[in-house]
């Protein structure tokens, strides 16, 4: 898979912007860097999403700048020079799509039927975006109708928020989300970026769902286990239970017989995504 197209499934969402100012564009990259989120879709619905494109390709090299609602080849060769690296558009314009492929331009280009995968399928193209897919049926459908499909993978669009973005990434043939939620444009045109940075991180917490569950404590020998797993269970009534290499108290605990990961043990976290986790952190 071309490597712009594995960063955007490893980000895992994808923030659709609508900018009605140019120097918003500068504040709104940095608002979302600082969010953790270093990705941005500019949509081709304004008269300065080339500028903003510019703007934010120059001044911040980190953050990953595409160019959304692309219409026509024109667009095409606008959004790209301006800087963009990747394309996406609503539907499936087959000039677009076409020209994309011939100049090597990563390009998702939006389905909501079989035939417009199949279309995808013939042209050899590995992502596309579900869209608009709340409107087209949601989860439900994208899960049906991708099913006789292999080797393709969605982004769905279109109506995704806080409240459905993890039901939608835990289906192995989403790549990632993208949404606007994050990025509303009354946001951006009430300068409140603070607010813009404060829901791309809890938009991040949400997609990888860190939770403590695990303490490992490494003992140098049996008996000092049986020992310390005890001292937990005094204190905190934790049932323990004996395993081949350590004791564990209640389910969180675990008190190593010997030395083990780390110098003084190992902490577990969990996650929604392992891959996902591993490139965000």
């Amino acid at each position: 898979m071309n490597k712009t197209l594995e960063k955007i499934g490893e980000l895992g969402i994808v923030p659709v912007v609508k900018i009605e100012k140019a120097e918003d564009a500068l504040p709104l990259g940095k608002a979302l860097i600082d969010g953790d989120l270093p990705i941005v879709e500019i949509t081709f619905r304004t008269s300065v999403a080339e500028e903003s494109i510019k703007i934010l390709t120059k001044e911040l090299p980190n953050l990953l700048v595409g160019a959304g609602t692309i219409l026509t080849i024109e667009q095409t060769k606008k959004a790209v020079s301006a800087g963009a690296k990747f394309i996406v558009s609503p539907g499936f314009n087959p000039r677009v799509v076409d020209y994309c492929i011939e100049n090597s331009i990563p390009v998702t280009p939006g389905i909501n039927n079989p035939t417009q995968i199949e279309m995808a399928l013939e042209r050899g193209i590995e992502v596309v975006k579900f869209f608009p897919a709340e409107a087209s049926g949601g989860l439900p459908l994208l899960k049906s109708m991708s099913a006789p499909y292999t080797g393709i993978k969605f982004i769905p669009t279109g109506g995704i928020n806080q409240n459905n973005l993890c039901s939608y990434l835990s289906y192995n043939k989403v790549h990632a989300c993208g949404g606007s939620w994050m990025v509303k444009s009354e946001l951006i045109f009430s300068g409140n970026f603070a607010e813009i940075t404060r829901l791309t991180r809890e938009a991040i917490s949400t997609m990888l769902g860190f939770e403590f569950t695990h303490l490992g404590i490494n003992e140098e020998n049996k008996d000092k286990a049986l020992n310390s797993a005890n001292l937990l269970s005094r204190l905190f009534y934790f049932p323990i239970k004996e395993g081949k290499s350590s004791f564990f108290a209640g389910s969180g605990f675990e008190v190593m017989k010997n030395q083990y990961l780390g110098k003084h043990g190992h902490i577990a976290i969990a996650t929604n995504d392992i891959h996902r986790a591993i490139a965000y952190l």
